[in-house]
C-alpha cells in the first residue's frame, strides 16, 4: 500500500497501535480470551450521516494488523498472562487459572486489562498502553442461557436479498444508530436474560457468520438498541487466497458445541431465524444434546420458500419445543407458557 511505502520512507505519520479485546466467556477456572493487535485507523461509530457510515467501514475492513505481537494481560488480582499474536494479529487466551468467579461484577463478567510487551510496540500506542477487555463468567443464580444468532434475528440485514446486495448496503451505508432491530426483540431478550426470577442474569451468547472487523459496529448496534450485553463471538475473514485450513465445522457449530462443553449443567434457548441454516444447525445440536435445549425460537424472515421449508423441518421435530415466529410477541408469550419467563 502507499501508506506503507510512505511510513516506511517517514513521510506518513505512523497510525497508533490498539488492542481490540472481545468480549467471551470462561469459568472459575478457565480463562478464554480473544482479540486482536491492530493499528489504530480512526473508526468512529459515534458520527452520523452516509459519508461517515462509508468511511467507517472501509476503515473496518481496511485493517492493518500486527503480527507476532508480544501482549501482556493482567487480571484484576494483578496476576499476568501473556500471548503473542498470530499473522493476522489474533490472539487467543486458552488456559486454566483459578479463582476467577470471585473477580467478577454481579452480572458476571471479569474485567481484564491488555497492553504491549515490546518496548518499539509502546512507543507507537497513542495512550498509556492500556485496553479493555471482558470475559463472562455464568453467575450462580443462572437458570439457563440464550444463544442467538445477529443478523436478520436481532438486526435487520436483509440477508436473503439476492447476492445479499442489502447486507452489502446497510454495512457500508447505515451507521449503527440507522440499522433497525426488530419490533420487541430487545424486550424479550432482556426477559429471557432476567428469567423466570426476574433477577437471574442468565448469560448470553452472540453467534453471528459476520467477520471480527464488524465486532465493534456489531457491540455498539446491541448496546444502542438496549440488548442485554453478552459474549460476541464472530469468525474470520476469509479470502479466496486463504490457505489456512477451514475449521472442521462450520463457525456456528462449532461455536455453539464449545459453549454447551463450557458449560454442561446447563440449559440453554437457540434464537435464529428461517432466512438462512439456523434451522438446520439447531436442530442437530439438539440432537446431539437433547437434553440441554430448553427451546427454539426462529425468527420468520420475509422468504415465503425459506419459511416454508422451515416450517416442514419443525413439523417433523420433537425433540425440544421449536417455534417459527413473525415477531417476538408470539415468542415471548411461548417462552411464558414454557416458564421460561416472567
Amino acid at each position: 500500500m502507499l501508506k506503507d511505502v510512505l511510513q516506511k520512507l517517514n513521510l506518513h505519520k505512523k497510525d497508533p497501535l490498539q488492542i481490540h479485546g472481545y468480549q467471551s466467556y470462561g469459568t472459575n477456572e478457565h480463562i478464554y480470551l480473544l482479540g486482536r493487535a491492530l493499528e489504530d485507523e480512526g473508526v468512529n461509530l459515534d458520527k452520523t450521516g452516509f459519508v461517515n457510515a462509508f468511511k467507517n467501514a472501509y476503515k473496518q475492513f481496511k485493517s492493518d494488523e500486527l503480527p507476532k505481537a508480544r501482549l501482556k494481560i493482567r487480571l484484576p488480582d494483578d496476576r499476568i498472562l501473556y500471548a503473542v499474536t498470530d499473522n493476522e494479529g489474533y490472539f487467543k487466551i486458552d488456559e486454566k487459572i483459578a479463582n476467577l468467579k470471585s473477580l467478577t461484577n454481579d452480572e458476571g463478567w471479569l474485567q481484564l486489562e491488555l497492553s504491549y510487551d515490546d518496548e518499539n510496540q509502546k512507543r507507537l500506542v497513542n495512550n498509556d498502553n492500556r485496553f479493555a477487555a471482558q470475559m463472562l463468567i455464568p453467575s450462580d443464580k443462572v437458570e439457563y442461557g440464550v444463544i442467538s444468532d445477529i443478523d436478520d434475528t436481532m438486526l435487520k440485514t436483509g440477508v436473503t436479498s439476492l447476492l445479499k446486495w442489502r447486507v452489502i448496503l446497510n454495512t457500508i451505508f447505515r451507521g449503527v444508530g440507522k440499522r433497525s432491530p426488530f419490533n420487541g426483540a430487545a424486550d424479550f431478550y432482556k426477559k429471557l436474560h432476567l428469567g423466570k426470577s426476574g433477577e437471574a442474569s442468565n448469560p448470553m451468547f452472540y453467534v453471528s457468520n459476520s467477520p471480527w472487523n464488524l465486532y465493534h459496529y456489531l457491540e455498539a448496534f446491541i448496546k444502542h438498541n438496549n440488548f442485554p450485553k453478552g459474549a460476541i463471538l464472530l469468525r474470520d475473514l476469509r479470502t479466496p487466497f486463504d490457505r489456512t485450513p477451514k475449521p472442521e465445522k462450520p463457525h456456528k457449530q462449532h461455536e455453539i458445541r464449545n459453549i454447551l462443553k463450557t458449560y454442561p449443567d446447563l440449559q440453554f434457548v437457540l434464537i435464529g431465524d428461517s432466512g438462512e441454516h439456523d434451522a438446520d444447525i439447531y436442530i442437530e445440536i439438539a440432537e446431539e444434546y437433547p437434553d440441554r435445549i430448553k427451546a427454539i425460537y426462529l425468527r420468520s424472515v420475509n422468504h415465503e420458500k425459506r419459511a416454508f421449508r422451515v416450517r416442514g423441518l419443525l413439523e417433523k421435530f420433537e425433540i425440544t419445543p421449536a417455534l417459527l415466529v413473525k415477531d417476538s410477541s408470539t415468542a415471548e408469550e411461548h417462552a411464558r407458557d414454557l416458564g421460561l419467563i416472567i
